[in-house]
């Protein structure tokens, strides 16, 4: 055993990995102590009145509303809907976006052929598009559906093309002169490669995509996450429209946690560095 810094180190142990495993620790300790931060100031302050509490009433009693419909079954088979919409949005908007954008980047033909219309329509607001998409879906799960299909296109379209142009030119090179084919480049050169931008617009896409169910069940829906706290508002439950938000932060905190598990398990030197 030896010391440093006053400290012991058993022999074998890599100093560096005790630092990387202590780091994962303090971040996954921030992350959570941030939020529950957040939620007690707000509770000293409605409980001080320093804050208005028909508009922002206290987290104590934003949970007692959240227990009440939690208990009559009401919340959980709206966030059953929502998130079963959002799983088939970010599949259907997800799984072409990557396919499409890998292709961009390895095809400057398609590259300069789809990039214009993609650049022409990313700016446009999803949510203005919302009639258009319930006038050609109808009022049905599909226009929700596709909502946030499209939502998920754009983030994960344009950083999967942007990780494919950052691949050194000399591995793609590489993969020509051992003859190999447009698959075995997809597969073993552009999609490792680009994964780090990938993974970029996964998260920036869940986030969006969770944005967009909400605001196309206030519109178009009878049931979900957003129908709850647009009827909610339109009957003055503030409580209950606070227990929605809330529900859709703690869907976007656990998506977030989980793709950022999932991203150092895929890409293990992206954590190490």
């Amino acid at each position: 055993m030896s010391v440093i810094s006053g400290r012991a180190i058993e022999p074998g142990v890599d100093i560096g990995e005790r630092q990387r495993l202590a780091g994962r620790r303090r971040d996954r300790f921030l992350s959570i102590a941030s939020p529950l931060g957040l939620v007690l100031a707000w509770e000293v302050a409605a409980r001080l009145h320093f804050i208005d509490v028909r508009f922002f009433p206290a987290p104590s009693s934003i949970a007692g509303a959240l227990w009440a419909i939690a208990r009559s079954g009401e919340l959980l088979t709206n966030t059953a809907v929502s998130l079963e919409r959002l799983f088939w949005g970010f599949l259907l908007g997800g799984v072409p976006s990557l396919v499409l954008g890998i292709l961009m980047g390895i095809s400057r033909p398609l590259r300069a052929f789809l990039d214009p219309l993609i650049a022409a329509t990313y700016p446009i607001p999803k949510s203005s598009i919302l009639p258009l998409i319930l006038l050609i879906f109808g009022l049905g799960e599909m226009s929700k559906v596709v909502m946030v299909a499209i939502g998920v296109f754009y983030p994960i379209a344009i950083n999967a093309t942007a990780g494919v142009l950052q691949i050194n030119r000399i591995y793609l090179d590489v993969g020509t002169s051992f003859k190999a084919g447009r698959w075995d480049t997809f597969r073993t050169i552009a999609l490792p490669g680009a994964l780090p931008f990938i993974m970029t617009g996964v998260k920036l896409g869940a986030g969006l995509g969770l944005i967009l169910i909400a605001i196309a069940e206030m519109i178009g829906a009878k049931s979900g996450i957003g129908y709850m706290i647009w009827a909610a508002w339109e009957t003055f439950s503030v409580e209950k429209m606070y227990c929605g938000l809330f529900v859709i932060a703690i869907i976007g905190f656990v998506m977030s946690l989980g793709l950022n598990e999932l991203e150092r398990w895929l890409i293990p030197w992206k954590a190490e560095s």
